[in-house]
């Protein structure tokens, strides 16, 4: 029950990565976030399946950690535009989608570090 229940989730997250992936058709930078969320949900689908390595999961997730750190702007003022500097609304926005995907990503190595064979 518990595995069905994981892998329920994980098409969750296959959707919702797809579906970020679709509304950056407007971003400064789209291809570098097509890429990031389109990994992602390929990931996800590899969990499905079962053919995602633990070590896949692990660099998936310390590669958006580091992306968080890296995006994290200088002075977070929030999500929401109209309050507050537009390049640091958005710098919080991509610092905090990565943050939700590198928990995803770490989330399938635990359970795959501890998945009883």
């Amino acid at each position: 029950m518990k595995a069905l229940l994981l892998k329920i989730a994980a098409a969750l997250f296959t959707l919702l990565f797809l579906i970020s992936a679709l509304v950056q058709y407007n971003d400064p930078d789209p291809y570098l976030w097509y890429f990031i969320y389109g990994m992602a949900a390929v990931i996800s689908m590899m969990y499905i399946f079962e053919k995602l390595p633990f070590w896949v999961a692990l660099i998936a997730g310390i590669a958006c950690l580091a992306g968080v750190i890296i995006t994290w702007p200088q002075q977070f003022e929030g999500v929401t535009i109209g309050q507050g500097d537009i390049k640091n609304i958005e710098e919080g926005r991509e610092a905090l989608g990565l943050l939700i995907t590198a928990l995803v990503m770490m989330g399938y190595a635990i359970v795959l570090r501890f998945k009883k064979v």
